[in-house]
């Protein structure tokens, strides 16, 4: 029944975390019996259950639980099988997703060397406009996840493709996440590149686009800031952020902290 397969899934995480507290009297039962069954169920036939399977990969990324090993042998071939172009439309949608989700928990190399080149392909997929939307939505932290490098020199010619996009919701989907792509990249990219890219979308005929883009505006200006004398940093939750000078705290020692946070969603361009 597949209401048992996901109330397993389910139960996963918290049995994994007791064998990892209980690794002496368990040293291997996770990798040997919990794993398997994770990564199986990510191709279940009932929706439910690939999304409990997926839920719990997730917490389990999360938590460090599963070792290099099984995801570069178990967990990304899986990804690659189902996100490959002649997947199921369903299951495609739901692989990119993943995709896109762990690519922050994974390191740099194996996100680069596995995922990065499907990612690149699906950001081009002309029959799903859903998987370009997702891939879209979240530019910004697969250009993070993979740095300066591979960014300008993969994901940058993507991100352009993007931005042009007949489907005005992936030209809207760009322009949120505008900032995270620019941070990434050098100062030169920013201005040669990026900043005739930011003026087209601020310019486009959908009225939602040209919203997304102004209210981007004062994150992008500020990627081109130093950050070491204008105090602004992205926080791990891609948030900007403006850090109080030594000479603010020393004065405000004993008052709450004045530390400001913007967000695409609060910063609005006059």
């Amino acid at each position: 029944e597949p209401t048992v397969r996901t109330e397993l899934m389910e139960q996963i995480p918290p049995i994994a975390i007791f064998l990892q507290e209980s690794r002496p009297k368990f040293p291997t039962a996770f990798f040997e019996y919990l794993m398997p069954i994770v990564v199986r169920y990510l191709t279940d036939v009932n929706n439910q259950v690939r999304k409990a399977g997926q839920e719990a990969l997730l917490i389990l990324l999360e938590q460090d639980l599963v070792a290099q090993s099984d995801i570069e042998n178990k967990v990304c071939p899986i990804l690659l099988d189902l996100s490959a172009p002649d997947s199921d439309d369903e299951y495609k949608v739901e692989a990119v997703n993943i995709i896109c989700k762990m690519a922050s928990m994974l390191s740099r190399t194996t996100v680069e060397h596995m995922l990065l080149p499907r990612f690149c392909e699906l950001c081009s997929d002309g029959k799903l406009f859903q998987v370009r939307k997702i891939c879209a939505a979240n530019f910004g932290d697969i250009c993070n996840a993979v740095g300066q490098e591979a960014t300008e020199r993969l994901l940058i010619p993507k991100f352009f493709e993007l931005c042009s996009d007949s489907v005005w919701g992936m030209r809207k989907a760009c322009a949120e996440c505008f900032m995270a792509v620019s941070y990434t990249t050098s100062p030169e990219v920013r201005r040669s590149k990026l900043s005739p890219l930011f003026i087209s979308l601020i310019s486009d005929t959908c009225r939602w686009v040209r919203q997304a883009a102004f209210q981007s505006l004062g994150p992008f200006i500020s990627t081109f800031a130093n950050p070491s004398s204008a105090g602004l940093y992205i926080r791990e939750d891609g948030t900007l952020s403006i850090r109080p000078s030594m000479q603010d705290v020393n004065s405000n020692s004993c008052q709450p902290s004045n530390n400001i946070t913007l967000t695409p969603s609060s910063t609005n361009a006059t």
